[in-house]
C-alpha cells in the first residue's frame, strides 16, 4: 500500500514509520510522499535521507483553507497514495477533504481520546491530574480528534511527571502502536460500522 506522511515539526513518528514500515523488506507498505506546511520542518529531512520524496504546502500561499488542502490533495493524487498519515500534523483539515479521503486518513493523539484532544494534550494531562492517560489511533473525522478510534494503549502518569518525561513514554509507546495500526489497515482488518471500529484477524 502507497501511503502519504503529513507531518509538521522533527518528524520522531515518521522515523519509526521509515523504519519499521519503509524499510522492511517484508512490509507491504511504500511511503511515497513526504508533505509538511513547514519548510524547516525536521521530518522534510528525516525523508530526505531515507530517499522518499517531499512536498511544502505552505497555507499563506492560498487564498482559503479549501485551496491549501486541494494542493495537499493534488500532491496525494499524484503520488497515487492510498492512505494519509497524520505524524505530527499541526493543521485541520476543510469538511471536502476529509469527505473526499473519508476513513483513509489516520492520525495519532497523546492522550486515551475522547479525553484531552487538542494541541495541547500532554500538559493538560497533567493539569487535570488524571491518573492514566495513554496513546490513541483514530480516523480523521470533521472534528478536532473525534473520529472513529481503531486502537488505544494506556500509560501511567507519575505523581513525578512533568511534560518531558511524559511526553517521552508516551513517544515509546507511540512508535510501537502506530506502524501497528496501519499494518491493521493495509492488510484490510479494520472494519468501520459508524463510530465502532472492528479489527478482524
Amino acid at each position: 500500500m502507497n501511503i502519504a506522511v503529513l507531518a509538521s515539526g522533527s518528524g520522531t513518528n515518521l522515523q519509526t514509520l521509515i523504519e519499521q514500515l519503509h524499510e522492511d523488506n517484508t512490509s507491504d507498505i511504500n511511503i511515497v510522499v513526504v508533505i509538511s506546511d513547514r519548510k524547516k520542518a525536521y521530518a522534510l529531512t528525516r525523508a530526505e535521507q531515507a530517499g522518499i520524496p517531499t512536498q511544502i504546502v505552505s497555507a499563506k500561499n492560498h487564498i482559503n483553507r479549501v485551496e491549501f488542502d486541494a494542493e495537499i490533495a493534488r500532491h496525494i493524487e499524484n503520488y497515487s497514495a492510498e492512505l494519509i498519515i497524520l505524524a505530527g500534523y499541526m493543521k485541520l483539515f476543510q469538511p471536502p477533504f476529509v469527505r473526499k479521503y473519508h476513513n483513509r486518513i489516520i492520525n495519532i493523539h497523546p492522550s486515551l481520546l475522547p479525553a484531552f484532544p487538542g494541541a495541547n494534550a500532554v500538559a493538560d494531562t497533567l493539569e487535570y491530574g488524571v491518573k492514566v492517560t495513554g496513546v490513541t489511533v483514530h480516523y480523521v473525522d470533521e472534528g478536532i480528534d473525534t473520529g472513529p478510534i481503531i486502537a488505544q494503549t494506556s500509560i501511567p502518569v507519575y505523581d513525578t511527571d512533568d511534560e518531558e518525561s511524559l511526553h517521552k513514554r508516551v513517544q515509546i509507546e507511540e512508535h510501537k502502536l502506530f506502524p501497528q495500526v496501519i499494518k491493521w489497515h493495509a492488510q484490510g482488518n479494520v472494519i468501520v460500522e459508524d463510530r465502532k471500529v472492528i479489527l478482524v484477524s
